[in-house]
């Protein structure tokens, strides 16, 4: 079987990623250290456990494996964090991805799909946006993520290291068979705190800006279901193996969605009101965010079969309530 590393395999995104290239004939290698992954979701391959910023560990695991592509997910994804302490961010995404991208080119060139993000629009001037929109990051988060992309782009021109990445906008949703999904009581996404929230597992919601010059004053987002995202990395691992060259894809569902809307959503399927806590606009939030996604569907025949909003928290709803701890 073709083995695949998956840095950050033990991780949300990773753990789908995962399942997807198995049940695809793959056998996945999940290279985590842990600190946000969980073990018990690597279910579909061996687990690698270590630091991606250590070169020898690296070299190691490519010795072992002989891997014919990496899907590198590891980072450090907290927007609100690395703005009030940027170390670690940088650190896992600028110096662990250069770690991962010699360590690829070293071994033969080996294929790269990369994990980044909208964040690297910032305050998009125009919606929705496009992979030639301009890009203006608002955090470091954003900010760590252009420059691994910026990376992958001179290693393609001067080694002809070949990557696809995939700017993801909000992931969300839980596996579709109930086997894995969002793991962590304290998670920093909307949706699984939100949920949380309205079932009485944790605290208010807090509800950062109401002043946005959107339709009801929050900020939009593009929700996007994690089986889509991980369909997305399995379909852009077959355009670099045909060595159709690199390339950079949106990853949304195509659609904004006001917080407002999102928690109304959350209030249908949980039959439960969301508390709230108004916040004010926290640092490094842009306004509003979508995405046109024409040119994964054009290149990748990909479509985001899942993202409908009543489904991905339906699936995530009933992930939490599965599995609350």
């Amino acid at each position: 079987m073709s083995i695949i590393l998956v840095t950050g395999g033990a991780g949300y995104i990773g753990s789908h990623v995962c399942k997807t290239l198995a049940s695809s004939g793959y056998s996945p290698v999940a290279c985590d250290d842990l600190s946000n992954g969980r073990e018990a979701h690597v279910r579909w391959g061996p687990l690698e456990r270590g630091d991606i910023t250590d070169a020898d560990w690296l070299a190691g695991v490519f010795a072992r494996h002989r891997p014919e592509a990496v899907m590198h997910l590891a980072a450090y994804a907290d927007v609100g964090s690395s703005v009030t302490d940027p170390s670690p961010c940088y650190e896992a995404n600028v110096a662990g991805t250069l770690a991962v991208t010699e360590a690829a080119r070293h071994n033969g060139n080996c294929p790269i799909v990369f994990s980044s993000t909208c964040a690297v629009y910032g305050d998009a001037p125009a919606l929705p946006v496009t992979e030639t929109s301009a890009t203006a990051p608002v955090s470091p988060y954003g900010t760590t993520k252009l420059i691994g992309e910026q990376a992958l782009r001179h290693y393609d021109a001067a080694y002809g290291l070949p990557s696809v990445v995939l700017r993801y906008f909000n992931a969300a949703g839980a596996d579709p068979d109930g086997e894995i999904g969002e793991r962590h009581a304290t998670s920093s996404l909307a949706i699984p705190k939100a949920i949380r929230a309205a079932l009485g597992l944790g605290p208010a919601f807090k509800l950062f800006g109401t002043d946005y010059g959107t339709a009801d004053g929050t900020a939009m987002r593009d929700y996007v279901h994690v089986a889509d995202i991980a369909d997305a990395h399995l379909r852009a691992l077959d355009h670099l193996q045909a060595g159709r060259g690199s390339l950079t894809l949106n990853l949304g569902s195509g659609r904004g969605v006001t917080v407002r809307e999102l928690l109304n959503a959350i209030e249908a399927v949980t039959g439960r009101p969301v508390p709230i806590e108004p916040r004010p606009r926290r640092s490094g939030d842009p306004a509003a965010l979508y995405a046109n996604i024409e040119r994964a569907t054009d290149v990748l025949g990909w479509t985001p079969a899942n993202s409908d909003l009543h489904g991905i928290v339906a699936s995530a709803a009933a992930w939490i309530e599965k599995s609350p701890g």
